[in-house]
């Protein structure tokens, strides 16, 4: 019989790979689009998103990761979730439809109207797949749903070209959002080769629903916290706005998005059958967390360093506004990568209630901030939006860890380590730049800069840092750590 150890570690290696695929695809599509459209037409449908993307937290309704976190789950169970989320889904595209008019009358623009009743198509599409691949992800079939991500990624960026070419505009933008989760929501059925059955009640679920429910109402709290800057925007200074202050977002959040995606539900899954075991919790998690922070530690530096030549070569020359824009949310970027994981620890532990109540006490912080920096535009936004992120950081991660395996002083020395290295190998690289970089266009230029303190940042974590052993170990000898996974769901 297979080893289920050595399958979940080559599903681990196929998503991460599967995900540095998908982080070429979608900058390489954000390259392109935002050269064919313009800062408004990103605007338009980030307007919209910004409002009924909170939807889609309730498509889930949590419940996904209840199937995951559970130690067993019946087919009962499985087949009556799948209901409740399709139902959920169903509702929401109902209600989209009913929320555009108010939408293009809150923002006073007419075309939003039609383009609020299309994008609540997706969220039907979206609850339809969610238990196929809450199944897939409990079976650690992670190459399975990289193949399916990547699929649905091109999938829906290959339609955004096409009608982007042929002048649709900001519809380019709405149809891949809608055709991305179509494609994955087919190709879950197919692979999983689940049929539900009939809803069922006294199956058991109560539980499931209220752990999916706290998590719900944690993640509604967080969404408004991240993304009500972007109503604000929208409604007191325009598209535009929006459009350049989305994009400089969007590109600050690919990297964490990418890597949490990768390594997240593997970790994720790991930890949950290692909740009773706190020495291998411990050892399972720092490895992990030391991996996300090197991958992500040097990307900041970057964006923080190069931030005009970046938006340069991905998004062109008519995106210069964006820069400054860039540059000030860039230090978010280590934020998310020190604060998310933690997110990992408390769901695995089943301590829901406990993000819940992080939430509730972050949200109103970064929301007033907003509201401060808001009279300044964009600018004044991320910069507000920085410097709460970077304030709130250490009481974070300490209330997240308090009662846990992890202590306060393990992640600080997990985290010094390559931040330390990060600004030794970005001043090298700005050093190389300053003697070179008028010599060269912004695409090579860039190159060379982000190679300089790429090398330079490695060669200090590594040999001077004290990290080699850890990351070879990590690479060879990672499955010492994960536990034995019951097959079958």
């Amino acid at each position: 019989m297979e080893d289920l150890k050595e399958k979940m570690i080559r599903g681990g290696l196929a998503k991460v790979l599967s995900q540095g695929a998908n982080f070429v695809v979608r900058i390489g599509s954000l390259m392109i689009l935002a050269r064919l459209l313009d800062p408004n037409d990103f605007g338009l449908v980030g307007m919209v998103t910004a409002v009924t993307g909170v939807f889609h937290l309730f498509k889930e309704f949590g419940l996904s990761t209840a199937t995951i976190q559970r130690a067993s789950v019946t087919q009962e169970q499985l087949s009556t979730l799948f209901w409740i989320n399709l139902l959920i889904g169903g509702l929401l595209g109902i209600f989209s439809l009913a929320l555009a008019p108010a939408m293009a009358k809150f923002y006073r623009e007419p075309r939003l109207f039609a383009v609020t009743a299309v994008l609540g198509t997706g969220f039907f599409f979206n609850a339809a797949g969610v238990q196929h691949s809450a199944i897939l992800q409990r079976e650690m079939r992670f190459t399975s749903l990289a193949v399916i991500e990547t699929v649905s990624i091109l999938g829906g960026t290959a339609v955004a070209f096409a009608m982007a070419t042929h002048g649709y505009g900001y519809w380019a933008l709405v149809a891949t959002t809608v055709i991305a989760p179509l494609i994955s929501t087919i190709c879950v059925w197919f692979t999983t080769a689940w049929v539900p059955g009939l809803p069922r009640r006294q199956v058991g679920i109560r539980s499931m629903m209220g752990f999916g429910s706290k998590l719900t109402l944690n993640g509604l709290v967080a969404y408004l916290a991240y993304n009500l800057e972007k109503v604000l925007l929208g409604r007191f200074w325009g598209a535009d706005a929006v459009g350049l202050y989305g994009r400089a977002f969007q590109l600050i959040n690919i990297p964490t998005d990418n890597l949490n995606s990768a390594v997240g539900g593997v970790v994720f899954a790991a930890l949950s059958r290692v909740q009773h075991d706190a020495e291998r919790f411990r050892n399972f998690f720092l490895k992990s967390y030391s991996l996300v922070l090197a991958l992500t530690v040097p990307i900041t530096a970057v964006c923080v360093v190069f931030a005009s030549d970046v938006i340069s070569v991905v998004l062109g020359p008519k995106w210069s506004e964006a820069v400054p824009i860039f540059r000030l949310l860039a230090p978010t970027i280590l934020i998310f990568a020190i604060i998310n994981p933690l997110g990992w620890v408390l769901y695995s532990l089943g301590m829901v209630g406990r993000g819940l109540r992080i939430a509730l006490v972050f949200a109103p912080l970064i929301i007033a901030g907003y509201v401060v920096g808001l009279s300044h535009g964009p600018k004044g936004v991320a910069f507000a939006y920085s410097a709460v992120m970077v304030v709130w950081a250490i009481p974070h991660i300490a209330w997240c860890i308090h009662g846990t395996p992890i202590s306060l002083w393990d992640i600080l020395v997990t985290v010094s380590r390559p931040l330390a290295a990060s600004i030794l190998a970005g001043l090298l690289a700005f050093a190389v730049r300053s003697v070179y970089g008028h010599l060269l266009p912004s695409l090579p230029r860039l190159a060379l800069e982000s190679t300089t303190l790429l090398l330079s940042f490695l060669a200090l974590l590594f040999f001077f840092g004290g990290q080699k052993s850890l990351y070879l170990d990590l690479l060879r000898g990672i499955k010492r750590d994960l536990p034995a996974i019951p097959s079958g769901v």
